[in-house]
């Protein structure tokens, strides 16, 4: 089985462009998708583009040279195609069309994964910015296998596919199905064998590398796309591509997460600050049982000074500094291939 190239998914609410950050440095991505931006009725101004995908102001790359797609959500062709155009003057990496966002009120107002059950629209809105951004800037779609049933997904992937995109990532679960395990890599397969000269991306529980693996084989992908597991031990990607099955250690998580909290600082009032570092916790948990100590002793603690000496230390700075015993100007972390 061929080594398989991977990318980073995007995750609304979550992987921000300060964990984007974070996670490509960690290494191993060919490239990611930020969050998406919802379009209605009106052209964006450039400062909404900008605020969402911060990479836009440095070549649409983030600071380890990963490029970045840009995810526009939406219902009306014309609209998307006007603010795809203004996007792409902007420079990202590409243009990426969300149809598989589970949210309800997303699916309430047409948007995401509620689009899947009309796949005509979808094919127009691809057609629609296809035609409406340079001809070298690639436009993707990333979707579900369907609303209730996957049976209407090869004739979704169809549509994506005639209109013009150049790749299809595909979480393999149904929007009503939402995150529940398993994820139903081998429908992927037979998605793939409608639409043969699309390429497609498979998605949706890969944990481990031995998920990788599994997911490899079952949809025949030889791009996976990793989101919730790489948010869970950010050594899983140099995992994937190594061979091996260490997580990274805690030591350099650690050092993550305080590059982590020192940004959050920065960006967020104080009220938000504990809620981020939380969350991030809450899902290293499930790798490693340092961070699943830290979350139980520290859930209920929101000061930001005291989360922060909390978890890294009496030494650390307030506010969601790094900590005063560390070099000024080091590396945030050092990660080997064998990770």
């Amino acid at each position: 089985m061929n080594t398989p190239r991977l990318l980073l998914a995007p995750m609304e609410g979550l992987l921000d462009c300060t964990l984007r950050d974070l996670l490509t440095r960690a290494g191993g991505f060919e490239r990611c998708v930020g969050e998406f931006i919802r379009v209605t009725d009106t052209l964006l101004p450039d400062r909404v583009f900008h605020r969402i995908l911060p990479e836009l102001r440095s070549g649409g790359r983030t600071r380890a040279g990963v490029p970045v797609r840009a995810q526009l959500l939406g219902s009306d062709p014309g609209c998307l195609a006007d603010n795809a155009a203004r996007l792409a003057a902007l420079g990202p990496a590409g243009i990426d069309l969300n149809f598989g966002c589970p949210a309800k009120t997303v699916n309430r107002h047409r948007g995401g994964a509620a689009l899947l059950d009309e796949p005509e629209l979808m094919g127009r809105i691809v057609a629609a910015v296809r035609a409406a951004v340079p001809a070298q800037m690639p436009v993707s779609a990333k979707m579900r296998l369907g609303v209730s049933s996957d049976s209407r997904a090869a004739e979704c992937a169809r549509a994506v596919a005639e209109a013009g995109a150049c790749e299809l990532v595909i979480h393999a679960r149904t929007r009503d199905q939402g995150y529940r395990p398993p994820a139903y890599w081998g429908r992927i397969a037979d998605v793939r064998a409608e639409v043969p000269d699309l390429p497609i991306v498979a998605n949706g529980e890969i944990w481990t590398v031995a998920d990788a693996r599994r997911c490899q084989a079952e949809s025949g992908c030889d791009t996976l796309m990793l989101g919730r597991g790489q948010v869970a031990d950010p050594g899983l990607a140099l995992a994937i591509l190594s061979g091996g099955r260490q997580a990274m250690p805690w030591s350099a998580v650690l050092l993550l997460l305080e590059d982590f909290w020192e940004r959050v600082g920065a960006q967020f009032e104080p009220r938000y600050r504990a809620g981020r570092l939380k969350q991030w916790l809450h899902l290293l948990r499930q790798r490693h049982p340092e961070a699943a100590e830290a979350h139980a002793r520290l859930r209920t603690v929101n000061a930001p000074d005291a989360l922060a000496a909390g978890l890294f230390g009496p030494d650390a700075l307030h506010a969601g500094g790094r900590s005063s015993s560390k070099r000024e100007g080091a590396p945030a972390f050092s990660v080997s291939a064998g990770a």
